[in-house]
């Protein structure tokens, strides 16, 4: 990971601060862009590639920084661009493809989100981060998928036999089409840690039921074997007395 140093100090005096920020590489570009163009609205300088500006110190620093993220030998293919969006646009293209590509890897993408659904053996976290795999993947290749999308297939695509009373509760009391994605999330997140600590609780409840009746036979078998030893002494003895 490379460091990448905010230009602008910070209050009061001081060193300047550093962003850690990845390196482009062959697999991850999805997640870099996501970064660097953050990372270029902290610098304020974002607008050199939205825009298109013209004002060469935004340019600057704009290229600046997406040349301390890519690899070298990236860089030596980018560096006769005279802009900032000339370089972002050719990184872009080279990692995203042309726009048929683009289209056919779309393709790919909305069968799978339609299919995906959480697993019996998978938390809401597990299951959030392959949705907002797919939702990060559609809109880097120029499709957002709206929120209120992601919402209805989040609460649809839950196991009902554990999820049922809670989605039928959410649906009741909240308009889905302008609840946040985030909202949803949350919910979820408490209802599923309250159901594991009730099962927690069932579970210890179990054990000692188990422990219990494991240790009454053997208590029973002391008793019962204690009895029989004094029946078999009285018997004896008597028997001796009556023979005397």
């Amino acid at each position: 990971m490379g460091d990448i140093v905010v230009a602008k100090p910070k209050e009061g005096g001081g060193s300047s601060s550093t962003i850690k920020c990845p390196m482009l590489t062959t697999t991850n570009y999805t997640v870099w862009a996501i970064r660097i163009k953050l990372l270029l609205k902290v610098h304020k300088v974002w607008d050199a590639i939205e825009n298109d500006s013209d004002v060469r110190e935004k340019n600057d620093m704009a290229t600046a920084l997406i040349f301390q993220s890519i690899p070298e030998a990236l860089v030596l293919q980018v560096s006769d661009l005279d802009t900032a969006k000339k370089v972002w646009d050719s990184i872009k293209s080279r990692y995203m493809g042309a726009d048929r590509v683009r289209e056919a890897r779309l393709q790919t993408l909305i069968p799978e989100f339609e299919r995906l659904k959480m697993k019996d053996n998978d938390t809401i976290d597990d299951f959030v981060g392959k949705l907002a795999e797919i939702s990060s993947k559609s809109t880097a290749l120029g499709e957002n998928i709206e929120e209120y999308k992601l919402v209805k297939k989040f609460l649809s695509s839950l196991p009902r036999k554990k999820f049922i009373h809670i989605v039928a509760s959410l649906e009741q009391v909240l308009d889905l089409k302008t609840t946040t994605f985030e909202d949803i999330i949350g919910r979820l997140n408490a209802y599923e840690d309250r159901v594991k600590e009730e099962e927690e609780a069932e579970e210890t409840q179990s054990k000692l039921m188990l422990a219990n009746n494991e240790s009454q036979p053997t208590s029973n078998s002391y008793n019962q074997g204690y009895n029989n030893y004094r029946g078999r002494g009285r018997g004896g003895h008597y028997y001796n007395r009556e023979r005397g």
